[in-house]
């Protein structure tokens, strides 16, 4: 009996995981239905409601955040795993106003041989640390060069186009690749109805892809609503 409660109790924490595992310094556990941060702030961890695919984009809980499963490897079942975001738990995590995020920025070189650009992105929970050890793997490949030259951009307190959502931009945890060999949902169909009837392209080289996804970060070119520049740090989605 005490092994089967052992048990049990190891099935139900099984939550927590994906979120103070991949944010340890700021979510202490998932308990009574609540988000626990070592703040002290709480936020409802599930709101118990039934939500259609643009509820889940528009009021999202924290546990709608991991709604959909991100597939890699060569996976053509293209998900939005990543676009649902609570804006609240971001903010917790990396700042509640354009000010407080500014603050959390820092320098990264980005390939300091092929490219050498500074750009701007966030030391908060590690993201800087990540993205300088992808940064530092592509810098070994040449032949991507044109891809990873002219950064689109990191850092941009703003709402995702046709929308009053706050773009991962705002986090400061984003970062936009080339924007001249890239694809993006809105450009291709010239709309910006969620509901649209897509297609898909890229032009992005899978080993790049592979390259980012390796150090916790979520590709846009894997979304339904693709944007195939656009890489995010979200390391929860790559927790075992």
């Amino acid at each position: 009996m005490l092994q089967f409660l052992v048990y049990f109790s190891l099935l139900i924490r099984t939550s927590d995981l994906p979120w103070a595992t991949a944010y340890p310094n700021h979510i202490k556990e998932i308990k009574d239905n609540k988000a626990v941060f070592h703040s002290g702030k709480t936020l409802t961890f599930d709101d118990k409601k039934q939500k259609s695919t643009q509820e889940l984009l528009d009021n999202p809980d924290i546990e709608d955040q991991l709604h959909y499963p991100y597939n890699q490897g060569d996976s053509k079942a293209n998900t939005d795993a990543g676009r649902i975001r609570n804006d609240a738990f971001f903010k917790e995590i990396y700042g509640k106003s354009a000010a407080e995020v500014q603050a959390n920025l820092t320098t990264v070189t980005w390939c300091p041989t092929l490219v050498n650009q500074k750009i701007q992105f966030s030391k908060v929970n590690g993201a800087n640390l990540a993205l300088t050890k992808v940064s530092n793997e592509l810098d070994q490949h040449p032949e991507w060069k044109k891809y990873l030259s002219n950064i689109g951009g990191t850092f941009n307190w703003r709402v995702i186009s046709g929308t009053t959502r706050l773009s991962a931009h705002s986090f400061g945890i984003t970062i936009d690749i080339n924007t001249a060999y890239s694809n993006y949902w809105q450009w291709d169909c010239g709309c910006k109805n969620e509901d649209a009837t897509l297609g898909y392209k890229n032009k992005i080289p899978m080993g790049i892809v592979e390259i980012f996804e390796k150090h916790g970060f979520i590709w846009g070119g894997r979304w339904k609503h693709y944007d195939t520049m656009h890489f995010e740090y979200r390391p929860e989605f790559f927790v075992p």
